[in-house]
């Protein structure tokens, strides 16, 4: 299944671009699946159709999808609930109705999540279009079950657990509770669903399409988005320009802006594929406005970026690892070394890599900023590398 996430800095138009990327491919003959997780109904507006918790048919082969996080949440927090009724019990707890209950901050971000694992899993269609919250939450949603895999198994190690039968002996020996059980199998569980999405994230049927639009604002908001997609090792392959303004405009006021704008997309054509789209004198509704847009189609899944590059061997005999980072500013990068991982950080954006087996019996050497590229040097440690004879 091909899949297009589209985010953008907030405002640019990004929902109205993903509603008719996705008309676009159903009138072209792709089965297509939309997904938005925005609380008001942008996405329905802008297709002129309206969407609910359960898929609704908004085209022909166009399904639309916007998930709804109040329901998922109650779900949930009942299931736990039902798990952990004897802790509650003991505690002297009082349940909660799910009648009462109203989603927390997030709640949205985890239904779509959710919501993106089982388009995934169900094959259905042949083309997913996702309109992904602005660029900051949308990498924090993207990056969720990364970091969340790693809490799971920084707090609950799958090694530790012990089993059903030695868990009483084990308690009395440590003199402490030991954790129970159904704690153990709930995250066991929760890692194959958030590897579901992780995995469904990185596939190379998927990629990133930026939208902005052209101007100061927007010039600095790319830099960052490709900055932070970068950072996460995920692709793009078209940024669309939004709102563009028509060059032969007989409006003098409009001169001053069409000329920024021009600047500013001639310097994205430089390092993107950059589709511009029309401004088109008012908000977009329905399927005729969205075809008038011409947003670019389907096309092909980008080329796959490895990240980080694959370690390469210096002259010097020190190994040299090369993270790209494309339009990063040496003033904004650190680098701390912990364990067997590396944090790095990128302006506003920070993701905790996992070193490989090479790397760990190494000691961070130096680093620079060549080319786009991080490099770091790694130098072996004679107490933890081969010995040569």
């Amino acid at each position: 299944m091909r899949t297009i996430l589209i985010t953008g800095p907030g405002g640019c138009g990004r929902t109205t671009v993903a509603a008719a990327t996705a008309l676009r491919a159903a009138r072209e003959g792709t089965n297509t699946l939309v997904l938005s997780a925005d609380r008001t109904d942008t996405l329905g507006a802008a297709l002129g159709t309206g969407t609910g918790a359960a898929p609704v048919r908004a085209a022909g082969n166009l399904t639309a999808w916007r998930p709804d996080s109040a329901e998922d949440f109650r779900d949930d927090l009942a299931a736990f609930q039902d798990r952990a009724r004897a802790a509650l019990d003991l505690l002297g707890a009082s349940p909660l109705d799910p009648e009462e209950l109203t989603p927390l901050p997030g709640a949205g971000e985890l239904a779509l999540l959710r919501a993106l694992r089982d388009a995934a899993l169900s094959q259905e269609h042949d083309l997913l279009v996702v309109d992904l919250p602005p660029v900051p939450h949308a990498l924090a949603l993207l990056a969720l079950p990364e970091e969340l895999r790693r809490y799971l198994r920084r707090l609950l190690p799958p090694e530790r657990q012990a089993a059903r039968a030695l868990r009483p002996v084990l308690g009395r020996l440590a003199g402490v509770p030991m954790p129970a059980q159904w704690l153990y199998e709930t995250a066991a569980r929760w890692d194959v669903e958030l590897a579901a999405v992780e995995a469904f994230v990185r596939d190379e049927g998927t990629v990133v399409r930026l939208v902005a639009e052209p101007g100061p604002a927007g010039a600095d908001a790319v830099r960052a988005a490709s900055l932070g997609l970068a950072l996460r090792g995920l692709r793009t392959d078209v940024l669309v320009a939004n709102r563009v303004l028509p060059e032969a405009s007989g409006d003098t006021w409009l001169a001053g802006p069409v000329a920024q704008q021009r600047k500013v997309l001639e310097e994205w054509r430089e390092s993107y594929d950059v589709h511009a789209v029309g401004h088109l004198g008012h908000d977009p509704r329905g399927a005729g406005d969205l075809a008038a847009l011409a947003v670019p189609g389907a096309g092909r899944a980008a080329a796959r970026v490895e990240w980080p590059v694959t370690d390469r061997l210096a002259e010097d005999g020190v190994l040299v690892w090369h993270l790209p980072l494309p339009g990063a500013l040496r003033d904004e990068l650190d680098l701390v070394r912990r364990g067997d991982e590396l944090l790095v950080t990128a302006g506003p954006f920070r993701r905790i890599v996992p070193l490989p087996s090479a790397l760990r019996r190494c000691t961070v050497d130096g680093a620079a900023l060549r080319e786009d590229e991080l490099r770091i040097r790694f130098a072996p440690d004679p107490r933890l590398w081969p010995g040569t004879r």
